[in-house]
C-alpha cells in the first residue's frame, strides 16, 4: 500500500514539474510556476521520507536529514531575498554548481556499492553522473568567479588541445570502469573524478565574458543530465523527470542563445569572444567626437516624441533603476508617447535577465519586443533611450568583418531619428570591443548613473 502511494506522489511531483516549467514561460505566470514545482517537490520528499523503504527496513538518520532540510531551506531563502539582481547570474551559477556537486557525490556513495550490482548501466550511470556532475560544479564556481569579476580570462597556448587530451583521458578511464564492471581500482575511478573537475575549469576559464549566458545554461543543462543519471540509479522517477527537463530546457536554450549570437556551440567552448579592450581615448580619436546631451534636452525630446523605444542592459541591472524607468515609462504614456522596449536575448548576464529585472517592476509583458519585431520598430521611432547596453547594440556586428562579433544579430537602434545612450563612461562593454555607434551623426550620449538620470528625466518632464 505504502509503495503504492508513494508512486502516487512521484507522479504528483513529476506532473508539477511539467506544469511549473509551462507557467514558467509567461512572467505573469511564472511565480505561480516557481510555487507549483516547489510544492511538487515537497511532495516527492515527504513521499520519501515517510514512505519509502529501504533494504534496511526504515531510515535511520532523520535526524541528519531534518537538519540537512532545514540549513539549507534557510540558506536559500535568506540568499534569494537578499541578493541584488545585478548579482543574481552569480547566484544562479552558484545554485546550479551545487545540484552538479550533489549529482557527483550521490555517484562517488553509489560507487562505494558496485559490488552489489555488476550491471554495465548501473556502473555506466554512476560515471556519467560523476563525471557530468563534476564537470558542472568546477565549471559552474568558474563561471561565479567570473562573473563576480574574482576571476579573469586566463588561457594559454595549446589550451584547446590540454582540454581535448583531458576529455579523451576521462572517456578511456571510463570506458575501463565501465567495461569491468566497476571491478577496476578505486584509484582510477578517483582519477576521473579529478580529471573531471580540472576539465570543467579549463573548459570555462578561457571563455570570453560575452558568451557567459550561453556557458551558464550549458552548464545548467549539464546539471540536469547528472541529477538525471542519478535517478536512473535510485530508479526514482521524480528525480529523473525533473533532470531531462533540466536538461533539454537548458540543451535547448542553449542553442537557441548560440543561434541568437550567431555562434555555434564549438566555437563557444573553444574560443574566447572578444577582443582586446581599448581605451576610450583610443577610440575617439579614430572614430571621431562623440556629442553628448543634457538631461532637460532629453527630456524635451521624449516628452514631445510620437514614439519612444527603451533598451535596457546590464548598466540599468546595476544602478537597479528598473522601477524607475517603469515610472519614466508610465509619465511618457500619460503624455501620449507611444514606449516600447526592445529586449536581447543574451542581454545582461544570464539567459532572460531583461525580462526578470522588468518584470519585477511590473513592466507589461505586451510591451516587451523581441529581436525581430524591434527591428521592425526602430524604422518609426523617434527616439531610443539605451540604458547600459553595449555589445548588443553594435554595428560592427553587421559592418565590421574582422570584429568578433561579426554575424551576431543586434538591435539596430541606429535606424531611429535620435539614439540616446545611457552609460557611465565611455569604457567598452562585456565583451571588450569598442562601440562605433556611439559616434554616429544621429547618436548623443547621456552620461550619469541610470537610476539618477531617470529620476532626473522623469522630475523634468513633469515640468514641462
Amino acid at each position: 500500500m505504502q509503495s503504492n502511494i508513494l508512486a502516487v506522489c512521484y507522479l504528483i511531483g513529476s506532473v508539477s514539474f511539467i506544469i511549473g516549467l509551462k507557467l514558467l514561460s509567461h512572467p505573469a505566470t511564472a511565480r505561480r510556476g516557481n510555487m507549483v514545482s516547489a510544492a511538487g517537490m515537497g511532495i516527492a520528499i515527504l513521499g520519501t521520507l515517510f514512505l519509502y523503504k529501504p533494504e534496511g527496513g526504515s531510515f535511520h538518520n532523520y535526524g541528519w536529514i531534518a537538519g540537512a532540510i532545514v540549513i539549507g531551506t534557510v540558506i536559500g531563502s535568506l540568499s534569494a531575498r537578499r541578493v541584488k539582481m545585478t548579482a543574481m547570474p552569480e547566484m544562479v551559477s552558484l545554485f546550479n554548481g551545487m545540484g552538479g556537486l550533489c549529482a557527483a557525490l550521490i555517484s562517488i556513495v553509489e560507487f562505494g556499492h558496485i559490488a552489489q550490482d555488476h550491471s554495465d548501466m548501473h556502473v555506466l550511470s554512476i560515471i556519467a553522473g560523476m563525471v557530468i556532475g563534476s564537470v558542472s560544479f568546477a565549471g559552474s564556481m568558474i563561471a561565479y568567479g567570473k562573473l563576480s569579476g574574482k576571476i579573469k580570462d586566463r588561457t594559454f597556448r595549446g589550451q584547446h588541445i590540454f582540454n581535448l587530451v583531458i576529455l579523451f583521458t576521462i572517456l578511456v578511464l571510463g570506458a575501463v570502469v565501465v567495461g569491468s564492471g566497476g571491478a577496476s581500482p578505486v584509484v582510477i575511478f578517483y582519477g576521473i573524478l579529478g580529471l573531471s573537475a580540472c576539465y570543467g575549469v579549463m573548459f570555462v576559464m578561457p571563455i570570453g565574458g560575452a558568451d557567459m549566458p550561453v556557458v551558464i545554461s550549458l552548464l545548467n543543462s549539464f546539471t540536469g543530465i547528472a541529477t538525471a543519471c542519478a535517478g536512473f540509479l535510485y530508479n526514482n522517477q521524480v528525480m529523473l523527470t525533473g533532470g531531462i527537463l533540466v536538461g533539454s530546457a537548458g540543451a535547448i536554450l542553449t542553442i537557441l542563445m548560440c543561434k541568437a549570437m550567431n555562434r555555434s556551440l564549438k566555437n563557444v567552448l573553444i574560443g574566447s569572444f572578444g577582443g582586446t579592450v581599448a581605451s576610450a581615448e583610443h577610440a575617439a580619436g579614430e572614430q571621431g567626437a562623440y556629442k553628448e546631451i543634457s538631461v532637460n534636452d532629453t527630456a524635451m525630446v521624449m516628452n514631445y516624441a510620437h514614439k519612444v523605444i527603451i533598451v535596457p542592459g546590464y548598466g540599468l541591472a546595476v544602478a537597479q533603476a528598473q522601477h524607475s524607468c517603469h515610472e519614466l515609462e508610465k509619465l511618457l504614456r500619460s503624455n501620449g508617447v507611444e514606449v516600447k522596449y526592445a529586449i536581447h536575448p543574451v542581454a545582461g548576464r544570464m539567459p532572460g535577465h531583461m525580462n526578470v529585472l522588468l518584470a519585477e517592476a511590473d513592466v507589461s509583458y505586451e510591451d516587451l519586443l523581441e529581436l525581430e519585431p524591434a527591428n521592425e520598430e526602430f524604422g518609426t521611432a523617434d527616439a531610443v533611450l539605451i540604458l547600459g547596453a553595449n555589445d548588443v547594440v553594435n554595428p560592427a556586428a553587421e559592418d565590421d568583418p574582422a570584429s568578433p562579433i561579426y554575424g551576431m544579430p543586434v538591435l539596430e537602434v541606429w535606424k531611429s531619428k535620435l539614439v540616446i545612450v545611457n552609460k557611465r563612461s565611455m569604457r567598452p562593454g562585456y565583451a571588450g570591443i569598442d562601440n562605433e555607434l556611439f559616434f554616429r551623426p544621429n547618436t548623443s550620449m547621456l552620461f550619469g548613473d541610470a537610476k539618477g538620470v531617470l529620476q532626473h528625466l522623469a522630475g523634468e518632464i513633469k515640468e514641462l
